[in-house]
């Protein structure tokens, strides 16, 4: 089996580093290495900001959630969706800019994805864990003015970066039958196997609980999606200039 599959599989969320600072060389390589992933029509749409002042950190920590890793890791980062860099150049090539049609949106949201997930790849090849924070997106008006965003760049999430501090087992996911279908889209089967798969979350929380609540994948999503969440974004995205035409 390729190291590379092995080291995908073995994926955790860390939630607790060490006080070990990441050498800047490792750093720059890692960076690098995410900014090596695919970018649709070359537009390479993601800007990082990488954060190092405690006080900034501090208030990140906070408007994402009171999350304490976002100061405690060795590295936190935001990673934006950036139609402002490309779109400079209209103007130079008397071009309009159509920045602000739902494809060009989507096609920077997906670029920070990718570059995030090769750049996360190559963090866990040299024994870094990493913890995405969606949380930056609770209050981004407030991360925005924070980090001095222009119209045309949103934070679509952060990511902390360190040397973990915690062995956590890694989480189930869904049969790969229920995900990988043939030719068409279909639900023959599914249901049986996910009932079982709920058995198998519940087990894990109870495990990383020590006995606790035990809920099941369905009754966790099912509720995710029965609940209003983060309202706010339509209105802030369009205020930052992605109107989704």
């Amino acid at each position: 089996m390729s190291s590379v599959i092995d080291l995908l599989k073995s994926h955790r969320s860390i939630r607790k580093f060490t006080d070990k600072a990441i050498d800047p060389e490792i750093l720059n390589d890692i960076f690098l290495a995410g900014q090596a992933a695919a970018t649709s029509s070359f537009l390479q749409g993601s800007t990082i900001i990488r954060v190092t002042n405690e006080r900034t950190r501090e208030t990140l920590a906070e408007l994402a959630g009171n999350q304490p890793y976002v100061r405690s890791a060795a590295e936190f980062m935001v990673f934006c969706a950036d139609l402002k860099r490309a779109g400079n150049y209209c103007r130079e090539y008397d071009k309009p800019f159509e920045g602000d049609y739902t494809e060009h949106f989507i096609i920077a949201t997906v670029d920070v994805a990718l570059m995030a997930q090769s750049l996360v790849t190559a963090a866990e090849s040299v024994g870094l864990g990493i913890c995405y924070i969606g949380g930056i997106r609770n209050n981004p008006i407030d991360v925005s003015k924070l980090l001095k965003l222009p119209m045309g760049v949103y934070p679509v999430f952060g990511l902390c970066l360190g040397y973990p501090d915690q062995n956590p087992e890694i989480k189930p996911r869904l049969p790969l039958s229920v995900i990988v279908k043939n030719e068409v889209y279909n639900e023959d089967s599914d249901q049986e196997k996910i009932r079982e798969y709920d058995e198998t979350i519940r087990e894990y929380y109870r495990n990383r609980t020590g006995g606790g609540h035990g809920i099941s994948w369905t009754e966790q999503v099912a509720t995710l999606l029965s609940e209003k969440s983060r309202p706010h974004m339509k209105q802030f995205l369009e205020a930052q200039g992605f109107k989704f035409k």
